[in-house]
C-alpha cells in the first residue's frame, strides 16, 4: 500500500506546485485506480494530504512573491465557511453523483485552462464588489474541496485569472494560501466520521510536499499559454479514465440490485 501512496502523493505535489491546486484532481482518481478506495475515502484522504501540500507550494510561491495575501484571506475565509458543507455533501450523496459531478468539474476546468491564455504579472484591484466576488468564489472553492477532495484550485485559479483579472502566477500562489484553511476545515468533520485513515493521508501528504518544489520551479518555467494547455489536457485524460470506470461501476451495481431483487422474490 505504501508505494502506491508515495506515487499517489508525487504526482499531485508536482501539479500542485506547477498548476497552483491542491494536487487532489489527480490524487482523487489515482488513490481510486491504486489504492482500490472508494470515491469517499479517496477523497477523505486526499483532503488530509492537501493540508501539507498546500503551506509548502504557497510558501515558495510566497518568497518569490507570487500571492496576493488580501485575496488569499478573502477566498480562505470563504472556503473555510463552504468546506463543511462540501464534507457534508460527501457523506450524503450517493456515490454515482459524486463521480459524475466530479467528471464534469474536471471537463469544465479543462476546457477554461486550453482555451484561455494567461497573463502573467497582472494584479487585482479590490474593490467592495471584488471582495464579495473573493468570498464567493471562496465558498465554491471550499464547498468543491470538502464535496471531492480537492484543494480547489482547478476552480479558483481560472477564475481569478479570467473574472479578477490576476497573473497566472500570482494566482497559482492565491489559489495554495487560500485552500489551506478549506482542507483543514474539510478534513475535521471527515475525521469525525471516520472517513480518513489520517496515516494513509500524511504518507501521501509528504511524498507531495516533496514534489510540489518541482512543480513550483517548473511554473516559472513553462509559458502560461503552454502550462493551461497541458494541465487542461491531463484533466481531459483523467476524466475519460474515470468515464469509463463511472460507466463499469454502474453497470456493476444495477447487476448485484438485480440480482437482490431476484432473491427477496418469494419462491412460487
Amino acid at each position: 500500500m505504501i508505494l502506491p501512496l508515495l506515487a499517489t502523493g508525487a504526482m499531485g505535489g508536482v501539479l500542485a506546485g506547477m498548476f497552483g491546486v491542491g494536487g487532489g484532481i489527480i490524487m482523487v482518481p489515482l488513490l481510486m485506480l491504486w489504492a482500490r478506495m472508494d470515491q469517499r475515502q479517496a477523497a477523505a484522504t486526499s483532503l488530509v494530504a492537501i493540508v501539507p501540500t498546500a503551506v509548502a507550494g504557497a510558501t515558495t510561491y510566497g518568497i518569490a512573491g507570487e500571492i496576493d495575501l488580501v485575496a488569499a484571506a478573502l477566498v480562505g475565509a470563504g472556503a473555510f465557511a463552504g468546506a463543511p458543507l462540501g464534507a457534508y455533501l460527501l457523506r450524503a450523496l450517493p456515490l454515482a453523483w459524486l463521480r459524475w459531478a466530479f467528471i464534469v468539474g474536471m471537463l469544465i476546468a479543462a476546457s477554461r485552462l486550453i482555451l484561455v491564455e494567461p497573463e502573467r504579472g497582472s494584479d487585482i484591484d479590490l474593490s467592495v464588489l471584488i471582495s464579495l466576488g473573493l468570498l464567493l468564489l471562496g465558498i465554491v472553492m471550499g464547498v468543491a474541496a470538502g464535496m471531492f477532495g480537492i484543494g480547489g484550485g482547478v476552480i479558483a485559479v481560472p477564475l481569478l485569472i479570467a473574472v479578477f483579472g490576476m497573473g497566472d502566477l500570482a494566482a497559482k500562489g492565491t489559489s495554495l494560501a487560500a485552500m489551506i484553511p478549506a482542507a483543514i476545515s474539510g478534513t475535521i468533520p471527515n475525521l469525525r466520521a471516520g472517513l480518513v485513515d489520517v496515516r494513509q493521508g500524511l504518507i501521501v501528504g509528504i511524498a507531495a510536499v516533496l514534489a510540489s518544489q518541482g512543480g513550483v520551479a517548473l511554473a516559472f518555467l513553462v509559458p502560461p499559454a503552454l502550462s493551461g494547455i497541458l494541465f487542461g489536457s491531463l484533466l481531459v485524460l483523467v476524466a475519460g479514465q474515470l468515464a469509463i470506470r463511472a460507466v463499469r461501476a454502474g453497470r456493476r451495481e444495477r447487476r448485484e440490485r438485480d440480482d437482490r431483487d431476484g432473491d427477496d422474490r418469494p419462491t412460487p
